[in-house]
């Protein structure tokens, strides 16, 4: 019984950023379950590189698509292929992002509305272009962040450059309220939207910078980092009936850095 809770064989799942640390992950995830994946980025051949890859690693069904979240053509193209091919879109992971740099005192008002548009903005578009797929139901996970919840702590950043910038936290945020806004509004087209709010999951190359890590540890209650693997089993456990009678969730995988 426990084994079909999670059992995704048969469906039709989308992971948007689908090439990057942690989108590659999630995807990886949601095909060892058995369900059908398309990794889809303005990076289509990393996708297409990352897809073969997971293929070869778990006998599963992985593609590659390009699809660019600013661009609301380029998304209906990418579902209208994906359902033509499979003949339908269960779960859609909204993971991918962008933002521009730079502190609160300086910021221009066009970096800021960059940093708006790729990430509440392409959830937004994604959301409303999967929805004619779902009419017997699905599933929508949009990605967050803790940086949603709490301000990153400025010490902990000091002169590293790894520093995040106001939009993207507030862009995170509008994710978390537009996820409960969707799901109150969805629910009885039997679609259920939750949000993941992932911790410090720094990528391979700031975690060259080994002050900064040590920096995270230290303000972690688990006293270390995430790492990709971590991901796996909360993205896998939304989109599958293991959460059938949650939805307006949102899920910390922070190692409990929000806790204090």
């Amino acid at each position: 019984m426990s084994g079909k809770l999670f059992d995704l064989s048969g469906r039709t799942a989308v992971v948007t950023g689908g090439e990057g640390y942690l989108g590659s992950a999630m995807a990886e995830a949601l095909a060892q379950a058995g369900s059908r994946v398309y990794l889809a980025s303005i990076l289509d051949d990393a996708c297409r590189k990352v897809a073969e890859r997971i293929r070869a690693e778990t006998g599963s069904s992985a593609y590659g698509i390009y699809l660019d979240i600013s661009s609301m053509d380029s998304i209906k193209t990418a579902f209208n292929t994906i359902y033509g091919e499979s003949g339908r879109i269960d779960i859609l992971v909204n993971n991918a992002c962008y933002t521009a740099t730079g502190k609160i005192e300086y910021i221009s008002e066009e970096d800021w509305q960059k940093g708006i548009d790729g990430t509440i903005n392409g959830v937004f578009r994604c959301t409303q272009a999967v929805l004619p797929f779902m009419e017997t139901g699905g599933t929508i996970i949009n990605i967050a962040s803790m940086y949603g919840l709490v301000s990153p702590d400025p010490s902990i950043y000091w002169d590293s450059g790894f520093d995040n910038p106001p939009n993207y936290g507030a862009g995170k945020a509008a994710i978390i309220q537009f996820t409960r806004f969707a799901a109150c509004h969805l629910g009885k087209k039997g679609i259920r939207v939750n949000a993941i709010a992932p911790g410090p999951f720094p990528n391979e190359k700031v975690q060259q910078n080994t002050q900064f890590i040590e920096n995270l540890k230290r303000k972690n209650p688990l006293g270390r980092i995430g790492y990709p693997d971590d991901i796996k089993g909360a993205v896998v456990f939304f989109a599958s009936d293991a959460s059938s009678f949650i939805t307006g969730a949102v899920l910390l995988v922070d190692g409990g850095w929000t806790a204090w």
